[in-house]
């Protein structure tokens, strides 16, 4: 069931995020247990999956400005099928949205990790 998240939006590499850092917006959208447990990847928000949309809605009163409109925007969980489920909830909203797996995906293609 995971695997039909995973292949419903766009896809980029995390290589390909990393590439374009700066030119996407980056989205953590696993539990914040699982973020102190393993670290953010570097430059991401994090905005668990259950908010995505109401974080993500330029009409709701909890928007947040750091989703850039007009900007790609890139999210990863922990294996790709939370990220797969988020990314559908963007483009919903309009957004160009790429699941790029989870954060071990990042850490393979080069990406750094905040703690």
């Amino acid at each position: 069931m995971l695997n039909m998240f995973r292949s419903s939006a766009p896809r980029f590499t995390a290589k390909e995020a990393i590439a374009r850092k700066g030119e996407v917006t980056l989205i953590d959208v696993r539990e914040a247990a699982e973020v102190k447990a393993s670290g953010l990847a570097a430059g991401a928000l994090h905005i668990p999956l259950s908010l995505v949309a109401m974080k993500a809605d330029p009409k709701s009163p909890d928007f947040d400005a750091r989703i850039a409109q007009g900007k790609p925007v890139c999210v990863y969980c922990a294996s790709g099928g939370r990220s797969g489920m988020a990314a559908q909830a963007l483009s919903k909203l309009g957004y160009e949205a790429h699941n790029i797996g989870g954060l071990g995906d990042w850490v393979s293609a080069g990406g750094t990790v905040s703690r």
